[in-house]
């Protein structure tokens, strides 16, 4: 069974979001992070979307 979708504050950088999608997808938080800023060189809305997500996702307790 996957893992639910939770911002891990123990293994945050800025806001868990990036931490919290590697765990989800079986990936490492750095991996994650660095396809984030590599995203970032393509234009589109990814700092918006991260805010979002930053909102949307519930930290995990």
């Amino acid at each position: 069974m996957a893992t639910p979708l939770t911002r891990n504050p123990d293994r945050a950088m800025i806001g868990g979001v990036c931490a919290g999608l590697a765990e989800r997808f079986g990936m490492r938080a750095n991996t994650v992070r660095l396809l984030f800023v590599l995203s970032c060189i393509l234009p589109g809305p990814q700092f918006l979307i991260y805010i979002a997500l930053w909102i949307i996702i519930p930290k995990r307790r």
